[in-house]
């Protein structure tokens, strides 16, 4: 038999009581609501994911050929070492960056989704200057102010959309870059720019660029929709303008969407040197604060991308499955504007999402009196309507509309009848 230890007063707990609890991340709360709601006509609107006309995300048909492939020769399951999967960062350069793939200026790291890259970056960025500051337009992700808190960072906020007009901000955006500081980072959104599907034209992206090399600026670029605009080329524009202009630059992309890996995680951060002694500075510190977080990167999703990155077939199919995303989210922001004025301006922004001008009660209203999900702040995601669905959204969204219009008519109406 074995003696019981003699009883011993518990001692109360010193370390958990620290902590109080925290409010639950908007979005994922948003999952579960949608998920328990009951109504077969409910709309999901809100997760960032393409969705075909049955609603299904579908795996890429170049991903499961990459995969049989993997399947089949795969030797081993040993670890990666600390900046992962090297080929896979080496055939992704020339997707993102075009001819500046090849300069001995430009080092890359594999990192657990384009989130992953940005946490990196941060903390990459408090341990070369950490009084910098990061500039960051608004509205943005809402993960991207907290990740460079917790790596101690002070950030800035400037306007770049003006949900009212549609349309980016961009004077107000120069005119507020133009107070920052040598060393400072600027958070600049690539292709696609999320939440509000509205981006930077050509002219106005070699102005930024002009800008930033000036005042010694350095863009930290999110990168996580190439494709999804006018085509991977194209997208890659404004991202390559800017960092064949500016001496330092950081970039943090993903493969979630435009591969298909959501649940693989699937990202790298790339970083350009000013010199190649700094790059590989920078490239041992990647790794060193790699190490100390993650240590090495999940294999999987990089290895499909590399797979598929090597096969000239492949490429073709993957570029093509691409297309006819691209060009089924583009019908839909047409169909969006078509006899809706309010919606016009959706037509002429790329990509997944676009940022409505509606207010937190309307959205909260169309969740419990329709089943329609959108996010608070009003950003929806296209790709979460049908042909079927859309009359239904825009009959619903109308409403708010109609409501917000007779709001800014009515102080005009009471001041032309002389009452107060």
């Amino acid at each position: 038999m074995i003696p019981r230890p003699p009883s011993v007063a518990l001692r109360p707990f010193p370390l958990f009581r620290g902590l109080e609890a925290r409010p639950a991340d908007g979005h994922l709360s948003l999952m579960a609501l949608h998920q328990a709601d009951i109504r077969t006509k409910k709309l999901d609107l809100g997760v960032g994911v393409y969705r075909d006309e049955t609603g299904a995300t579908p795996v890429f048909r170049a991903a499961r050929e990459a995969e049989r492939s993997l399947l089949e020769n795969q030797d081993s399951k040993g670890y990666l070492g600390l900046a992962g999967d090297e080929e896979f960062i080496e055939r992704l350069k020339p997707i993102v960056f075009g001819k500046l793939a090849r300069s001995r200026l430009l080092i890359g790291v594999q990192t657990p989704g384009g989130t992953g890259g940005l946490r990196l970056a941060a903390e990459l960025i408090a341990d070369a200057k950490a009084d910098a500051q990061v500039w960051i337009g608004a509205p943005g992700w809402p993960n991207h102010w907290p990740i460079m808190a917790a790596a101690g960072l002070k950030t800035m906020t400037f306007d770049y959309f003006d949900r009212a007009e549609q349309t980016v901000r961009y004077d107000k955006m120069m005119s507020a870059l133009s107070f920052a500081r040598a060393g400072d980072v600027v958070v600049l959104q690539g292709c696609c720019h999320n939440p509000t599907g509205a981006d930077l034209r050509p002219a106005e992206w070699t102005a930024l660029a002009d800008l930033m090399a000036e005042r010694g600026l350095v863009p930290l670029f999110d990168m996580a929709h190439q494709g999804f605009g006018t085509g991977l080329e194209d997208d890659a524009q404004g991202l390559r303008i800017v960092c064949n202009r500016v001496g330092e630059a950081l970039v943090a992309y993903s493969c979630d969407k435009n591969f298909g890996l959501y649940r693989e995680r699937t990202g790298a951060l790339f970083a350009l040197g000013g010199t190649q002694a700094a790059a590989a500075t920078v490239r041992s510190n990647l790794l060193a604060l790699a190490r100390a977080s993650w240590s090495m990167p999940p294999a999987h999703g990089a290895a499909i991308v590399r797979t598929v990155l090597a096969s000239e077939a492949l490429i073709r199919d993957w570029e093509a499955e691409l297309a006819v995303m691209r060009h089924r989210v583009a019908e839909i922001r047409t169909a969006l504007a078509l006899g809706a004025p309010r919606f016009a301006p959706l037509a002429g922004q790329r990509g997944l999402f676009s940022l409505l001008q509606l207010q937190p009660e309307h959205v909260v209203d169309l969740r419990e009196r329709q089943g329609i999900y959108l996010t608070e702040a009003g950003r929806i995601n296209v790709a979460g309507l049908t042909e079927k669905t859309i009359d239904r959204f825009k009959r619903a969204v109308a409403i708010y509309f109609r409501a917000a219009d007779r709001a800014q008519q009515q102080p005009i109406l009471l001041s032309q009848t002389g009452r107060r």
